[in-house]
């Protein structure tokens, strides 16, 4: 049964979900907020983004580093007053929409009083009518600060992705340190800092914001949590699947990288008639960790990098349906035309666990028949599945791993040709796969007689 909007285990009354994602420069507050708008939608909640006022403000010629005194307390009194206001439209469509809503800030309006003294801020304060606990701990239900990663995670740490980002690595420590002094008072703040990788630190994010609200999605978010995929030989009619659904369209584009070991791809992904789009771009390996950066972009902006596409590639249309079972938030991902024949009828399915192989296979969908767990195989990755041509004419192009080591032609060729068999060894309807096991470089089909775990 198809439904959009997803009510259990979410209390039946509607709910509104005031959000602020503060922190110092380079803490990823906008990977961490497409993340949190992408897992939130997918469970049928409407998600409003509030833009940055400051990076709204100074993208028309204004330069924080380049005023004085008396510029930067005028600056910070009309950007609360434009904060405020910003926020109030959000506010006000939420409180009008039929669906439980999240509405994540990009910066609240005490992140203002960081950049001044008490008795600045106190004059801004006077001079608009607030009061501190009014425009915090009575404005949002929930405060994370995402810590720079000028703390911690130095390697990390850029200006080069954020237009109004100017600061060196100490004045970014001590814009971080500011910001959380100025939330310190609000009843829920909870600090990420950059103990784990980047991955997990999103996670963390995640986790924290649906455990605030009550939602509970088992161990998708876990420290410890991996993506598993398994492939799915059989589907029931919509109208008999039998949790509740909500399906997405979505087309991604990969685009061409000026930088060696870099993927940069767009995504538009549509549901009931109105689209999102995001920009990613995913980092080769440093330090054991790959990190993907991801922004929304406008429509304008979708379909001006649409013209830098990558033609070796074709773009991947796809039906994605997210649902949850025993507490578990479970992906598909189905394959549409057009498409490369290796894609034709090929449905994925996808989550997040800290369960072994074996604990995995048996909290599957039962509804689902699982043929073969493709976690880790690059055969079944999307990036690898876009490629235009036949994968042994371009084995240059097949990625085994996202690094910047070389690897000889010799391997490339014999890899990408074991990467082909495997994918149509597993579209041969008799084949037959274990599916407690994962991916194994050196794998071989096992026949119909070997003894296999059905599902």
């Amino acid at each position: 049964m198809k439904d959009l909007e997803v009510k259990d285990p979410i209390p039946p009354t509607k709910r509104i979900h005031k959000l602020v994602l503060t922190g110092g420069p380079c803490g990823g507050k906008t990977t961490g907020q497409a993340h949190l708008a992408t897992f939130f939608e997918s469970l049928g909640w409407k998600v409003f983004r509030v833009p940055e006022t400051a990076t709204v403000l100074m993208s028309g010629g204004i330069s924080f580093g380049e005023l004085n005194e008396e510029q930067i307390l005028d600056f910070q009194e009309h950007l609360v007053a434009t904060m405020m206001a910003l926020e109030d439209t959000y506010f006000s469509m939420a409180e009008k929409c039929a669906q439980n809503v999240l509405i994540i800030a990009d910066r609240g309006t005490m992140d203002a009083s960081a950049f001044i003294s008490r008795e600045a801020w106190e004059k801004i304060l006077t001079k608009l009518n607030l009061e501190d606990i009014e425009i915090s701990d009575n404005r949002y239900n929930h405060i994370v600060h995402m810590q720079s990663a000028a703390i911690g995670a130095e390697k990390f740490y850029t200006t080069e992705d954020h237009a109004a980002r100017f600061e060196g690595i100490e004045l970014a420590r001590e814009r971080d340190k500011n910001a959380m002094e100025a939330w310190r008072d609000h009843p829920y703040v909870d600090i990420i800092d950059n103990r784990s990788d980047f991955d997990s630190k999103i996670n963390r994010l995640i986790d924290l914001v649906v455990k605030r609200i009550g939602i509970n999605v088992g161990d998708r978010f876990s420290a410890n949590s991996r993506k598993v995929k398994f492939v799915i030989s059989g589907m029931c009619p919509d109208s008999d699947f039998p949790v509740k659904f909500t399906d997405f369209q979505v087309v991604h584009h990969y685009l061409h990288s000026a930088q060696k070991g870099f993927q940069t791809r767009l995504r538009k992904r549509v549901k009931n008639g109105r689209a999102t789009y995001t920009f990613t771009v995913r980092k080769p390996e440093l330090q054991g960790q790959t990190v993907e950066v991801k922004q929304p972009i406008s429509q304008r902006d979708y379909s001006n990098l649409l013209a830098h596409r990558d033609d070796n590639h074709l773009p991947v249309f796809k039906t994605r349906r997210s649902f949850l079972y025993e507490n578990q938030q479970y992906q598909l991902d189905i394959y549409r035309a057009p498409c490369h024949s290796r894609c034709q009828g090929l449905v994925l399915l996808e989550t997040f666990t800290t369960s072994n192989d074996d604990e995995v296979v048996d909290s599957l969908p039962p509804f689902l028949k699982v043929k073969k767990n493709v976690t880790g195989d690059p055969a079944f990755s999307m990036y690898n599945l876009s490629i235009r041509s036949d994968w042994e004419d371009s084995a240059e192009q097949f990625c085994h791993k996202l690094s910047s080591d070389d690897e000889s032609e010799d391997e490339n060729v014999s890899e990408v040709r074991k990467a082909q068999e495997r994918l149509v060894h597993v579209s041969e309807e008799n084949t037959v796969f274990d599916v407690r096991k994962s991916y194994d470089r050196n794998e071989r089909p096992v026949s119909e007689s070997s003894s296999v775990c059905s599902l």
